[in-house]
Protein backbone atom coordinates (compact mmCIF):
# COMPACT_ATOMS: atom_id res chain seq x y z
CA UNK A 1 0.00 0.00 0.00
CA UNK A 2 1.39 3.38 -1.01
CA UNK A 3 0.25 6.63 0.57
CA UNK A 4 1.21 9.80 -1.29
CA UNK A 5 0.68 13.36 -0.14
CA UNK A 6 0.59 16.65 -2.05
CA UNK A 7 1.40 19.69 0.08
CA UNK A 8 -0.02 22.70 -1.68
CA UNK A 9 -2.76 20.66 -3.34
CA UNK A 10 -5.12 23.57 -4.04
CA UNK A 11 -2.65 25.60 -6.09
CA UNK A 12 -1.99 25.93 -9.80
CA UNK A 13 0.49 23.04 -9.78
CA UNK A 14 -1.08 21.16 -6.89
CA UNK A 15 -4.49 20.56 -8.47
CA UNK A 16 -3.38 19.02 -11.80
CA UNK A 17 -0.59 17.14 -10.00
CA UNK A 18 -3.14 15.71 -7.56
CA UNK A 19 -5.37 14.74 -10.48
CA UNK A 20 -2.55 12.82 -12.13
CA UNK A 21 -1.54 11.07 -8.90
CA UNK A 22 -5.18 10.18 -8.20
CA UNK A 23 -5.30 8.28 -11.49
CA UNK A 24 -2.03 6.40 -10.90
CA UNK A 25 -2.39 2.68 -10.18
CA UNK A 26 0.76 2.98 -8.04
CA UNK A 27 -1.00 5.16 -5.44
CA UNK A 28 -3.44 3.56 -2.98
CA UNK A 29 -4.15 6.64 -0.85
CA UNK A 30 -3.69 10.28 -1.78
CA UNK A 31 -3.78 12.86 0.99
CA UNK A 32 -4.13 16.51 0.05
CA UNK A 33 -3.05 19.46 2.20
CA UNK A 34 -3.27 23.20 1.72
CA UNK A 35 -4.20 26.28 3.71
CA UNK A 36 -7.36 26.91 1.65
CA UNK A 37 -9.89 25.01 -0.50
CA UNK A 38 -8.53 21.52 0.15
CA UNK A 39 -11.89 19.92 1.05
CA UNK A 40 -13.31 21.07 -2.28
CA UNK A 41 -10.38 19.74 -4.27
CA UNK A 42 -10.59 16.46 -2.36
CA UNK A 43 -14.34 16.11 -2.96
CA UNK A 44 -13.84 16.80 -6.65
CA UNK A 45 -11.09 14.20 -7.04
CA UNK A 46 -12.99 11.63 -4.96
CA UNK A 47 -15.59 11.36 -7.75
CA UNK A 48 -12.98 9.85 -10.09
CA UNK A 49 -13.35 6.09 -10.43
CA UNK A 50 -9.68 5.51 -9.67
CA UNK A 51 -8.15 3.14 -7.15
CA UNK A 52 -6.78 5.78 -4.77
CA UNK A 53 -8.61 6.75 -1.61
CA UNK A 54 -8.70 10.57 -1.39
CA UNK A 55 -8.39 12.50 1.87
CA UNK A 56 -8.09 16.27 2.24
CA UNK A 57 -6.96 18.49 5.08
CA UNK A 58 -6.75 22.14 6.12
CA UNK A 59 -4.24 23.29 8.79
CA UNK A 60 -6.59 22.73 11.78
CA UNK A 61 -4.04 24.31 14.12
CA UNK A 62 -1.38 21.85 13.02
CA UNK A 63 -3.50 18.72 13.22
CA UNK A 64 -4.30 18.79 9.52
CA UNK A 65 -0.68 18.55 8.45
CA UNK A 66 -0.11 15.68 10.87
CA UNK A 67 -3.12 13.80 9.48
CA UNK A 68 -2.03 14.41 5.91
CA UNK A 69 1.52 13.18 6.47
CA UNK A 70 1.19 10.32 8.93
CA UNK A 71 1.99 7.05 7.17
CA UNK A 72 3.12 8.70 3.93
CA UNK A 73 5.58 6.96 1.63
CA UNK A 74 6.04 9.87 -0.79
CA UNK A 75 5.47 13.59 -0.25
CA UNK A 76 5.37 16.04 -3.15
CA UNK A 77 5.69 19.73 -2.28
CA UNK A 78 4.49 22.26 -4.88
CA UNK A 79 3.33 24.72 -2.16
CA UNK A 80 4.15 28.40 -2.41
CA UNK A 81 3.37 31.38 -4.57
CA UNK A 82 3.89 31.27 -8.34
CA UNK A 83 6.23 33.61 -10.16
CA UNK A 84 4.59 36.66 -11.70
CA UNK A 85 5.86 39.08 -14.37
CA UNK A 86 8.79 41.09 -13.05
CA UNK A 87 9.40 38.75 -10.11
CA UNK A 88 12.85 37.31 -9.62
CA UNK A 89 13.52 34.00 -7.95
CA UNK A 90 14.87 36.02 -5.02
CA UNK A 91 11.41 37.52 -4.62
CA UNK A 92 9.98 34.02 -4.60
CA UNK A 93 12.55 32.92 -2.06
CA UNK A 94 11.44 35.41 0.57
CA UNK A 95 7.99 33.82 0.71
CA UNK A 96 8.48 30.22 -0.30
CA UNK A 97 11.49 29.56 1.96
CA UNK A 98 9.35 29.81 5.08
CA UNK A 99 6.60 27.67 3.57
CA UNK A 100 9.03 24.87 2.68
CA UNK A 101 10.66 25.10 6.12
CA UNK A 102 7.34 24.57 7.89
CA UNK A 103 6.13 21.77 5.64
CA UNK A 104 9.38 19.82 5.78
CA UNK A 105 9.32 20.19 9.58
CA UNK A 106 6.02 18.30 9.36
CA UNK A 107 7.63 15.62 7.22
CA UNK A 108 10.46 15.25 9.74
CA UNK A 109 7.95 14.77 12.56
CA UNK A 110 5.24 12.66 10.96
CA UNK A 111 6.77 10.65 8.07
CA UNK A 112 10.57 10.90 8.38
CA UNK A 113 11.24 7.95 6.06
CA UNK A 114 9.12 9.24 3.17
CA UNK A 115 10.53 10.23 -0.19
CA UNK A 116 10.42 14.03 -0.36
CA UNK A 117 10.02 15.71 -3.76
CA UNK A 118 10.50 19.47 -3.69
CA UNK A 119 8.88 21.47 -6.49
CA UNK A 120 8.53 24.80 -4.65
CA UNK A 121 10.72 27.43 -6.25
CA UNK A 122 13.49 28.42 -6.14
CA UNK A 123 14.43 24.72 -6.04
CA UNK A 124 18.16 25.56 -5.98
CA UNK A 125 17.59 27.03 -2.51
CA UNK A 126 14.51 25.23 -1.16
CA UNK A 127 16.10 21.77 -1.38
CA UNK A 128 19.04 22.87 0.82
CA UNK A 129 16.45 24.31 3.23
CA UNK A 130 14.68 20.95 3.32
CA UNK A 131 17.99 19.17 3.95
CA UNK A 132 18.87 21.49 6.85
CA UNK A 133 15.47 20.93 8.48
CA UNK A 134 15.75 17.16 8.16
CA UNK A 135 19.28 17.30 9.59
CA UNK A 136 18.03 19.26 12.59
CA UNK A 137 15.57 16.48 13.33
CA UNK A 138 18.22 13.78 12.78
CA UNK A 139 16.22 12.16 9.98
CA UNK A 140 18.10 13.36 6.91
CA UNK A 141 18.63 10.70 4.26
CA UNK A 142 20.08 12.13 1.06
CA UNK A 143 18.79 9.18 -0.96
CA UNK A 144 15.19 10.22 -0.17
CA UNK A 145 15.32 13.97 -0.86
CA UNK A 146 14.88 15.18 -4.43
CA UNK A 147 14.62 18.53 -6.14
CA UNK A 148 12.30 18.02 -9.10
CA UNK A 149 14.03 19.32 -12.22
CA UNK A 150 12.05 17.13 -14.61
CA UNK A 151 10.40 20.12 -16.31
CA UNK A 152 13.80 21.13 -17.69
CA UNK A 153 14.18 17.63 -19.15
CA UNK A 154 10.65 17.67 -20.59
CA UNK A 155 11.23 21.09 -22.15
CA UNK A 156 14.60 20.05 -23.54
CA UNK A 157 13.20 17.04 -25.42
CA UNK A 158 10.26 19.10 -26.68
CA UNK A 159 12.34 22.04 -27.86
CA UNK A 160 14.95 19.81 -29.50
CA UNK A 161 12.16 18.24 -31.54
CA UNK A 162 10.97 21.71 -32.51
CA UNK A 163 14.42 22.40 -33.98
CA UNK A 164 15.37 19.11 -35.63
CA UNK A 165 12.03 17.36 -36.01
CA UNK A 166 11.22 13.84 -34.92
CA UNK A 167 9.19 12.40 -32.05
CA UNK A 168 9.49 14.66 -29.02
CA UNK A 169 8.68 11.74 -26.71
CA UNK A 170 11.74 9.79 -27.86
CA UNK A 171 14.53 12.28 -27.17
CA UNK A 172 16.35 12.03 -23.86
CA UNK A 173 18.47 15.03 -22.97
CA UNK A 174 20.67 15.02 -19.85
CA UNK A 175 19.98 18.33 -18.10
CA UNK A 176 22.32 19.07 -15.22
CA UNK A 177 23.06 21.85 -12.74
CA UNK A 178 20.10 23.55 -11.13
CA UNK A 179 16.55 24.60 -11.88
CA UNK A 180 16.66 28.28 -12.80
CA UNK A 181 18.01 30.29 -15.70
CA UNK A 182 21.70 29.86 -16.38
CA UNK A 183 22.07 27.14 -13.73
CA UNK A 184 20.15 24.86 -16.13
CA UNK A 185 22.64 23.16 -18.46
CA UNK A 186 21.32 20.90 -21.22
CA UNK A 187 24.02 18.55 -22.46
CA UNK A 188 22.82 18.58 -26.05
CA UNK A 189 25.90 16.70 -27.24
CA UNK A 190 24.62 13.67 -25.31
CA UNK A 191 21.06 13.50 -26.65
CA UNK A 192 19.75 10.01 -27.35
CA UNK A 193 18.99 9.17 -30.07
CA UNK A 194 21.84 11.29 -31.34
CA UNK A 195 21.00 14.37 -33.41
CA UNK A 196 22.97 17.29 -34.80
CA UNK A 197 21.83 20.70 -33.61
CA UNK A 198 22.59 23.31 -36.31
CA UNK A 199 25.31 25.66 -35.02
CA UNK A 200 23.24 28.73 -35.85
CA UNK A 201 20.37 27.47 -33.66
CA UNK A 202 22.35 26.21 -30.68
CA UNK A 203 22.43 29.42 -28.60
CA UNK A 204 18.72 30.04 -29.06
CA UNK A 205 17.86 26.45 -28.15
CA UNK A 206 19.92 26.54 -24.97
CA UNK A 207 18.40 29.89 -24.01
CA UNK A 208 14.88 28.57 -24.54
CA UNK A 209 15.54 25.54 -22.35
CA UNK A 210 17.04 27.73 -19.63
CA UNK A 211 14.36 30.42 -19.70
CA UNK A 212 11.30 28.52 -20.87
CA UNK A 213 9.51 29.50 -17.69
CA UNK A 214 9.66 33.16 -18.71
CA UNK A 215 7.90 32.24 -21.95
CA UNK A 216 4.94 30.85 -19.98
CA UNK A 217 4.83 33.73 -17.48
CA UNK A 218 4.68 36.22 -20.34
CA UNK A 219 2.05 34.26 -22.25
CA UNK A 220 -0.19 34.03 -19.17
CA UNK A 221 0.01 37.81 -18.91
CA UNK A 222 0.11 38.13 -15.16
CA UNK A 223 -2.16 35.22 -14.31
CA UNK A 224 0.52 32.69 -13.35
CA UNK A 225 3.53 30.65 -14.34
CA UNK A 226 4.15 27.12 -15.63
CA UNK A 227 1.62 25.01 -13.74
CA UNK A 228 0.28 22.34 -16.08
CA UNK A 229 3.68 21.42 -17.54
CA UNK A 230 5.22 21.46 -14.05
CA UNK A 231 2.46 19.22 -12.72
CA UNK A 232 3.09 16.78 -15.57
CA UNK A 233 6.84 16.84 -14.94
CA UNK A 234 6.39 16.39 -11.19
CA UNK A 235 4.06 13.46 -11.76
CA UNK A 236 6.50 11.94 -14.23
CA UNK A 237 9.25 11.96 -11.62
CA UNK A 238 6.99 10.71 -8.82
CA UNK A 239 5.76 7.89 -11.06
CA UNK A 240 9.34 6.92 -11.94
CA UNK A 241 10.30 6.86 -8.26
CA UNK A 242 7.28 4.76 -7.30
CA UNK A 243 8.03 2.27 -10.07
CA UNK A 244 11.62 1.98 -8.83
CA UNK A 245 10.41 1.60 -5.24
CA UNK A 246 8.28 -1.34 -6.35
CA UNK A 247 11.33 -3.05 -7.86
CA UNK A 248 11.42 -1.94 -11.50
CA UNK A 249 15.07 -1.63 -12.53
CA UNK A 250 16.97 0.58 -14.96
CA UNK A 251 15.10 3.78 -14.11
CA UNK A 252 17.32 6.88 -14.42
CA UNK A 253 15.98 10.43 -14.06
CA UNK A 254 17.80 13.76 -13.70
CA UNK A 255 17.15 15.28 -10.28
CA UNK A 256 18.71 17.81 -7.89
CA UNK A 257 20.31 15.88 -5.02
CA UNK A 258 22.73 16.20 -2.10
CA UNK A 259 25.86 14.85 -3.76
CA UNK A 260 27.85 13.76 -0.66
CA UNK A 261 25.02 11.46 0.40
CA UNK A 262 24.47 9.63 -2.89
CA UNK A 263 26.75 6.97 -4.34
CA UNK A 264 28.85 8.51 -7.10
CA UNK A 265 28.08 12.00 -5.89
CA UNK A 266 31.46 12.78 -4.36
CA UNK A 267 33.18 12.22 -7.69
CA UNK A 268 30.79 14.71 -9.27
CA UNK A 269 31.24 17.13 -6.37
CA UNK A 270 34.96 17.34 -7.11
CA UNK A 271 34.21 18.37 -10.69
CA UNK A 272 31.58 20.99 -9.79
CA UNK A 273 33.77 22.95 -7.42
CA UNK A 274 32.63 21.38 -4.18
CA UNK A 275 28.92 22.15 -4.60
CA UNK A 276 26.85 19.96 -2.30
CA UNK A 277 23.69 20.07 -4.42
CA UNK A 278 23.58 19.45 -8.15
CA UNK A 279 21.21 17.91 -10.69
CA UNK A 280 22.51 14.89 -12.57
CA UNK A 281 20.90 11.71 -13.94
CA UNK A 282 20.26 9.48 -10.94
CA UNK A 283 19.49 5.77 -10.93
CA UNK A 284 16.43 5.14 -8.76
CA UNK A 285 15.64 2.07 -6.68
CA UNK A 286 13.58 0.83 -3.72
CA UNK A 287 15.53 3.06 -1.30
CA UNK A 288 15.41 6.15 -3.53
CA UNK A 289 18.60 7.49 -5.11
CA UNK A 290 20.83 4.48 -5.82
CA UNK A 291 23.62 6.11 -7.81
CA UNK A 292 24.41 9.48 -9.35
CA UNK A 293 25.73 9.09 -12.88
CA UNK A 294 28.34 11.49 -14.17
CA UNK A 295 27.92 12.88 -17.70
CA UNK A 296 30.20 15.90 -17.06
CA UNK A 297 33.53 14.54 -18.37
CA UNK A 298 31.95 14.13 -21.81
CA UNK A 299 30.74 17.75 -21.97
CA UNK A 300 31.90 19.76 -24.98
CA UNK A 301 33.90 22.97 -24.60
CA UNK A 302 30.70 24.91 -25.30
CA UNK A 303 28.90 23.04 -22.51
CA UNK A 304 31.79 23.48 -20.09
CA UNK A 305 31.40 27.25 -20.40
CA UNK A 306 27.73 26.88 -19.53
CA UNK A 307 28.65 24.67 -16.60
CA UNK A 308 31.13 27.19 -15.19
CA UNK A 309 28.40 29.84 -15.20
CA UNK A 310 26.02 27.41 -13.51
CA UNK A 311 28.51 26.61 -10.74
CA UNK A 312 28.76 30.26 -9.76
CA UNK A 313 25.00 30.72 -9.70
CA UNK A 314 24.39 27.56 -7.72
CA UNK A 315 26.99 28.44 -5.12
CA UNK A 316 25.03 31.53 -4.12
CA UNK A 317 21.65 29.79 -4.35
CA UNK A 318 22.70 26.94 -2.07
CA UNK A 319 24.29 29.30 0.45
CA UNK A 320 21.09 31.35 0.57
CA UNK A 321 19.06 28.31 1.59
CA UNK A 322 21.53 27.15 4.24
CA UNK A 323 21.91 30.67 5.62
CA UNK A 324 18.13 31.11 5.82
CA UNK A 325 17.87 28.22 8.27
CA UNK A 326 20.98 29.37 10.18
CA UNK A 327 19.42 32.80 10.59
CA UNK A 328 16.17 31.26 11.82
CA UNK A 329 18.08 29.22 14.38
CA UNK A 330 19.99 32.25 15.65
CA UNK A 331 16.68 33.93 16.43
Amino acid sequence: MVKASVLGASGGIGQPLSLLLATSPLVDELSLYDVVNTPGVGADLSHINGTAKITAYLPENGAGLEKALTGCDIVVIPAGIPRKPGMTRDDLFKINAGIVRDLVTGVAKFCPKAFVLVISNPVNSTVPIAAEILKQHNVFDATRLFGVTSLDVVRASTFVADVVGGDRTKYRVPVVGGHSGETIVPLLSQITPSVDIPADKLDALVNRIQFGGDEVVKAKDGTGSATLSMAYAGFRFAQALLKAAKGETGIVEPTYVYLPGVEGGKEIQEIVGGLEFFAVPVELGPSGAVKATNPLPSATDYEKKLLNTAYEGLKGNISKGVEFIAAQNSK
